[in-house]
This record gives C-alpha cells, structure tokens and sequence, in this order.
C-alpha cells in the first residue's frame, strides 16, 4: 500500500517499519488494528520471517515452546510438535501476513540503506535499494539475530574448501563423505552437530567453551490435542498461560539468586552423564561458569553424537589457517573439507545502527559507542520519532521473545496515539535524563544477576563488558513498564520550536494510566507480575484459519 507524495514527490508515510519478522510483521498488524493503515514495512530479503527465514540450517528449532512461541492474538492450534522446528515457524510468520492483509504494506528486496531525521520537517528521510520515500515515524524491527558474525581468522581467506555461517546455509553444497569442521558451541551449533554427524565423513567440532545443556522434551503434539485447541479456545489459552507462569517463576534464581541454580547444573551434569561415558571427554564438556551465565540450551541429541566414532572435540577455539588444515589455540591441527561457522551475529553492534542518523548528524552507532541503551528498550536520545523494537536490554534468558515484543507493540501504539492527541505536525524525542535515569536502574538490578554475576563471557555483553541485551525482570514487569508513554519523560517537538511538557499534563498522564519508573528497581518480583499472555490482547484477535480482516 503506497502513501501520500511528498515533498520532491517522494513517497511519504505515516508509519515506516523496518524488517518482516516477528517484531516487523507483529507491528504491523498492531497499526492496522489501531486503525493506521498509512504505512509500510521494508524488507531486505525476498519473502518475510525475519530470523526463521534466515537460519534454515540442518536441526534448525526453537528452544522455546510453540504455544508460547506465538502472537496472543495469532494463536495457532495445530502447531505439530512441542518445540517446532523452521519449516513451521517460518510457515506461521508467512500465515500471519496472509491472515491480517499485510502483503499489500509489504516491500520485498527493499534494504534500508539509510534514514536521516530532517529537524526542519520532523519527519523521517529513508533511502533503500529501491528509492527513496519519507516517514513520520520509524519503527525499527530488524532484530538482534539479523546480521551474522564472522570471526577474523587468518588464513580463512585462503582456504580452499567450502566456507558459510550457520544463518546463511549453502543448500548447495552436498556434505556427504566430507570432512567437516564446527566452529562455536552456541544454540545453532548443537542442533547443527547432530543433524550432520550423520551424513559427513568426518565431523570436527571447535569448542572455546563448552555449553550448559539441558534435554529437550520435544515431542509431537497429537491430533487429539489439537483437536481440543481449536474446538475449545481456553485449553489452548490454559497451556500458554502455564508455559508462561512457569517461566515466570524462575526469573528470579537468573535475576536475584544465582546460588539457586546449583540444582539445574547437577540435572544438566546428569543428562551429559548418560551419554558421555568417557571421563576426559565430560571433563572437556563441563563449563566451569554457572548454569544460566551463557543461555542453557536444550538438546536430546548434542552429547550422543558426540560420543559418535567419527565426531571429534576440539577443546580450544580456532587460531589460524594453513591451507586446509585448521590450527586450534591448543595447537591441534585439522585437516578439513568445509568450515561452518556457528559463531553468532551483530547484536551489541547491530549494523543498522550506522544507518540511522539523528537530529544532531550522529549515528545512532556513534551515539550508542560506550554502550546501548533505550527508553524502555524503544526510544533513543537524540533520534525523535525513531523506535526500536527488541531493543536494548529486551532480550530474555528463560521465555519467548513474542511476549516482550508484544509489550513493545502496545509502547508503540500509544506512542502514536500521544502524537495524535498532541495534533498537527509534531514529534516526540526521549529526554537524555529519562534514557539515562532507565539505563541506571536497569543496570543497577544487572548487577546481581546471573548473566554478570555468572563468571562467563557471553553475547550478552558489549565491548565494554556492559550487559546491555536483557531484561533482569519478569515479562510481566516489563508488560508493566511500557503499558503506556508519560510524556515527561519526552519533549514534544514542533516545527520550529522545542516544547516543554507542562507538569500538568505529565500528572494526567500518569493519571490515565502512565507508567511511571518505579522509585526502587529491585522492587518488583516475579510474584507481583499480573499479567497473563494472551489476557484482554487476545479479545477479538483471530486464530490460525480464521479470516482477520475486519479485526486487522
């Protein structure tokens, strides 16, 4: 759906969102159901689905169960089993743009290649692959698990064989009879190792450091089951809400009380036990941080097929090299077909960040150099108008990633109703006391948690060592948290002028329903979290096969 010409005659929308997957298609099914239809979503890639479109390597599964891995108003009763795999969720996502008449607001091989806030017009300047249009808001929804990273090896550019990233998989590439080598031990690594083991000659993995594993219960989900979700709607209500409490009664042991994860470590030794029978390989396998510091992983399959003949552990990351023989830190050597790199993405250095430049010229990358940090995990300093969704210290440890998205759905849609109500051209820029007084605090729970309390280095952390990627809170605390915007902690911006938010109106706004930064950010518990997925957001939503025009 195309907008209004604009100034120059370009295109021009109200609303431009970034990115297609959860976050992207998830927003822009919240703007159509609070009427706004004037807007666009821009996607890189040839078809939606962000992440689960990317990464369809061997194995590849969500770690988090699938009625709970889903949109509250998008519930889905046939989901096949209880951990879905790629091929389902990547289905889902493509359902989801179907059901809600998203296709038309859809621009398919349309990258983002810059955006610059034009202070003079208050409004957005988007340059992509394929010309260029304004906007009067960005929602950004290109995700943390977007851009792959690939370490600097020497030699890797003189290797003979085959080289890929475990999110850009070479279907292409036949790995019978190969000899294999695995680099990394993270989520993609431990589905990848299994479901390739196999098929190749040879499989060498690469471990700097070994991974907490728990099993992983997946099963499929009978046709009496689902039979029972779609013909009545509250036992599939009741699974999600119980998959949810159950996480939610686990934060605080990641938050608060690290000491009590001692017990998931010795089930987590339990289930290497079983089937590593060799003492130096367990040794080799057993992390030395505490269970939770790095993200658990859940996997029936990693340590059987590393007790496999033909599957090696390498105990020491990669250092170099030779030709195609590859040099461990340890000194071993290897000699190798292809080298696939499980080795993670750009999260604390989103490469989108150095696109977007702000109302003083700076880039959002520069402006976030020492470290990320959002309003509420949405609105950035110096960037009006600009909104990120998953953004800084939004990512969870325990639970599904759609329930934060969809508190940052409804951050967002009253973000538009407050520009509304405020009338005539106008923005909204978060105050730099309010970013940094959200950021103390967040900051300031981070220090007792697990994730730096742990002794492990992870993803989770930037180059300065600073957790800036996850909530240390319940998902209900964070529903609460950005329920609705106060404008105090904005300045509202007209053309040509700077606007003080009046005390009178930042009282109303609390008054209606506000949230206010709480005054002790350990206050919250994961008992006080009054908030169940699903819940008055699930009212009128539509269910997988139904028809959600009228409801979109």
């Amino acid at each position: 759906m195309g907008g209004t010409s604009g100034r120059g005659g370009r295109e021009h929308v109200r609303v431009a969102v970034i990115g297609s997957g959860f976050g992207g298609l998830g927003a822009a099914v919240r703007l159509r159901r609070e009427g706004i239809t004037d807007f666009v979503v821009l996607e890189r890639a040839d078809s939606v689905g962000g992440t689960w479109r990317d990464n369809s390597y061997p194995g590849c599964a969500c770690d988090v169960p699938s009625h709970l891995y889903s949109f509250s108003f998008a519930p889905n009763p046939d989901w096949p089993r209880t951990f879905s795999g790629q091929p389902a969720i990547r289905a889902y996502l493509e359902h989801v743009a179907d059901t809600f008449g998203l296709r038309r607001h859809i621009r398919l091989d349309t990258e983002v290649r810059m955006m610059r806030w034009d202070a003079d017009e208050l409004r957005w300047e988007i340059e992509t692959s394929a010309g260029s249009l304004t906007a009067d808001v960005v929602v950004s929804a290109t995700g943390p698990l977007s851009d792959p990273k690939m370490p600097e090896i020497p030699g890797l550019a003189e290797f003979p064989g085959k080289v890929f990233h475990s999110a850009r998989w070479d279907h292409d590439y036949d790995l019978r009879g190969k000899r294999v080598a695995m680099i990394g031990t993270g989520a993609s690594a431990i589905q990848i190792v299994p479901a390739i083991a196999p098929e190749v000659e040879r499989l060498t993995l690469f471990q700097r450091t070994p991974p907490w594993v728990m099993p992983r219960t997946d099963r499929s989900i009978t046709a009496v089951e689902r039979w029972l979700h779609r013909q009545l709607p509250f036992t599939r209500a009741a699974r999600r809400g119980l998959l949810w409490g159950l996480r939610e009664l686990q934060v605080s042991a990641f938050t608060k009380r690290p000491n009590q994860l001692g017990l998931i470590e010795s089930l987590a030794k339990a289930n290497m036990a079983r089937s590593i029978k060799d003492p130096a390989l367990r040794a080799e396998l057993t992390p030395s941080y505490r269970i939770g510091c790095k993200r658990i992983l859940l996997s029936s399959e990693y340590y059987p097929a590393l007790a496999r003949p033909d599957v090696d552990l390498v105990a020491s990351g990669l250092k170099e090299i030779r030709g195609s023989v590859l040099v461990a830190a340890d000194g071993t050597e290897t000699e190798v077909d292809a080298i696939i790199f499980g080795t993670g993405f750009h999260v604390t250095d989103m490469p989108i960040a150095d696109r977007v430049v702000g109302a003083e010229g700076q880039t959002l990358a520069d402006s976030w150099k020492d470290g990320m940090q959002a309003l509420r995990g949405a609105t950035a300093a110096g960037f009006p108008n600009w909104m990120t969704i998953i953004g800084p210290n939004t990512g969870l440890g325990n639970s599904s990633m759609i329930l934060m998205i969809e508190s940052q759905l409804n951050y967002m849609a009253d973000y538009l109703r407050q520009l509304g109500m405020l009338g005539g051209k106008v923005a909204l820029g978060a105050r730099p006391s309010a970013v940094n007084r959200w950021n103390r605090q967040v900051q300031a729970r981070m220090e007792r948690t697990v994730w730096n309390t742990g002794g492990c280095t992870s993803w989770y952390l930037d180059a300065q060592g600073r957790n800036t990627t996850v909530w240390p809170g319940t998902t209900g605390e964070f529903r609460r948290e950005t329920r609705s915007v106060d404008l105090a902690e904005y300045e509202v911006l007209r053309v040509g002028e700077r606007e003080q938010v009046p005390a009178a109106v930042s009282a109303a706004a609390v008054g209606a329903g506000a949230a206010p930064l709480p005054p002790d950010p350990r206050a919250s518990s994961a008992g006080e979290a009054g908030f169940a997925p699903g819940g008055a957001s699930n009212a009128g939503g539509a269910g997988f096969g139904e028809t959600a025009e009228e409801v979109a």
